[in-house]
């Protein structure tokens, strides 16, 4: 995982290919765009810019992929994000392909969590079980825009 601010990015520009086109098409990101899916570099750089509500930690799930990483970038908002090992979970829902993505049970012991705010982006890899939406207090509104990179 990294977590860093948007400004640094070009410090983490070589850890993929995708990253120099990802991080641009990110800084040069316009807050009005719509919901939905963008291409970025094909269909192995996508954009999915997402408005969401942040709800109670136990109501949100924790989830890893295998095909795809996801680069994490907080508009506008503030909300944590739990993380773990995906080797310390139980698996809840098993890999589905079509999704790429599989759902675990909570942790039984604390798992870390780290604040995500405006201006700040964290990249899982697929061994970073997450656990992103997470209210830092009362529920509050995000702009986010989740990046997935073919790994």
């Amino acid at each position: 995982m990294i977590l860093d601010l948007l400004g640094h990015s070009h410090l983490h520009e070589e850890v993929h290919p995708s990253f120099p086109k990802a991080f641009v098409w990110l800084q040069s990101f316009d807050p009005v765009t719509p919901d939905g899916r963008y291409e970025i570099d094909g269909p192995g750089v996508v954009a999915i810019v997402q408005r969401y509500e942040t709800a109670p930690q136990d109501t949100k799930k924790w989830e890893t992929h295998r095909v795809h990483g996801d680069i994490q970038v907080i508009y506008s908002g503030e909300e944590f994000i739990g993380y773990a090992n995906r080797d310390e979970l139980s698996v809840k829902t098993p890999y589905s392909p079509e999704k790429d993505a599989e759902f675990y049970s909570p942790p039984s012991v604390p798992a870390s969590a780290f604040l995500l705010k405006a201006g700040s982006f964290a990249v899982f890899l697929p061994h970073d079980a997450h656990q992103p939406g997470v209210m830092t207090g009362q529920p509050g509104p995000i702009l986010k825009v989740v990046v997935k990179f073919r790994l």
